[in-house]
């Protein structure tokens, strides 16, 4: 698989992440394209890879009278774990610490909704797999 280090043990060839230049372009062309198919779905984009000291936030956007963080996971083919499950707890709590520093900092009102967009790329070119609204709720402390 381009761009994945291919390791041989035991006569086995298997695909291990891939080089973090390729992995850092796949990262960044997959939200691109999920931004785009957040405007045409009528979503304002506030930011795309907003960042603020630690904290990073890939979309943000307005829609139908909600601030929608958006969590961009993007795959090529082949890989097994899916994208989604990449959001873990610890994940989870990074985005929503981000979240309120993002509404600390630029004073918002607005009710939160959560989303993640998977991502698929294949042959160069990416689209859409999933897109998880309300994807998780911010954990009560």
């Amino acid at each position: 698989v381009q761009g994945f280090v291919e390791i041989q043990k035991n006569n086995l060839y298997i695909c291990e992440k891939p080089i973090m230049a390729e992995r850092n372009n796949t990262g960044k062309e997959g939200e691109s394209e999920a931004r785009a198919y957040l405007e045409k779905l009528g979503y304002q984009i506030l930011h795309t890879n907003w960042h603020f000291h630690h904290y990073e936030l890939d979309l943000v956007a307005v829609y139908d009278g909600e601030l929608i963080v958006v969590e961009v996971k993007t795959r090529s083919v082949g890989c097994l774990l899916p994208p989604e499950e990449a959001v873990d707890r610890k994940k989870i709590r990074r985005i929503v610490a981000a979240t309120d520093a993002y509404i600390r900092y630029f004073n918002y009102r607005l009710p939160v909704r959560f989303d993640i967009i998977t991502m698929q790329k294949e042959n160069g070119r990416y689209s859409v797999q999933e897109h998880i609204e309300d994807a998780f709720y911010a954990p009560i402390h």
